[in-house]
């Protein structure tokens, strides 16, 4: 694969997947490709959405991505699309600074997506609350920061991970990280979709496991 221009269009909060592929369809006119990978906001398993996302339309759960554009297709939540770009060996946790806390767990060629935002919190809250940008309006940057700092090292103890990569485009707010936590850019997601269909060498079986 060869990287390509990049071109992009707005989604909005009401956008439903029929329009999400003629925009597509628009957007890449004159691109030629065989396959496809999509990084979706959503809980997304066996290569299948089972929710809604929270800031598009409705309609995604079940449609048929494939179909609509022609040429094989891989979703996985496009939190775990970067994880799986920003992954450089051992057992490594992500962590996503954005809207909410996207999540992915990565090792010896498995992928697994999380939902840890969904982890509760203090006075009926759950952890995305206060790690992404709602955290941020509530406690104010400096405390932001040590709420975050807090949180990742619990979560790296609670997983074993060897390392945490913390992404989304809220991480640009830190100066210095903690040891064995590295900032990672949103761009490896699209190393991680061309990972997805890496294949075993002399064999058409892919190389990473996503669970």
């Amino acid at each position: 694969m060869s990287v390509r221009d990049e071109r992009v269009f707005a989604s909005g909060p009401r956008m439903r997947p029929e329009q999400l592929i003629a925009k597509l369809k628009e957007s890449a006119r004159g691109w030629r490709f065989d396959m496809a990978s999509i990084g979706f906001p959503a809980p997304v398993r066996k290569g299948r959405i089972i929710k809604d996302p929270k800031h598009l339309g409705k309609g995604w759960v079940g449609f048929n991505f494939a179909r609509g554009l022609g040429v094989p297709i891989r979703v996985i939540n496009d939190a775990a699309m970067q994880a799986l770009g920003s992954y450089g060996g051992g057992r490594m946790l992500f962590l996503g600074l954005g809207t909410g806390l996207g999540s992915a767990l990565v090792w010896d060629k498995i992928l697994m997506s999380l939902e840890l935002g969904d982890l509760p919190y203090p006075d009926g809250h759950i952890i995305e609350n206060y790690l992404g940008v709602p955290g941020l309006a509530l406690l104010g940057e400096k405390k932001w920061k040590r709420e975050v700092t807090y949180a990742v090292a619990q979560l790296k103890r609670s997983f074993i991970a060897d390392y945490v990569v913390l992404g989304g485009g809220n991480v640009r707010r830190f100066d210095k990280l903690p040891d064995d936590v590295g900032a990672g850019q949103n761009e490896n997601a699209f190393l991680g979709g061309i990972r997805l269909w890496e294949t075993k060498r002399h064999s058409r079986e892919l190389k990473w496991r996503v669970i």
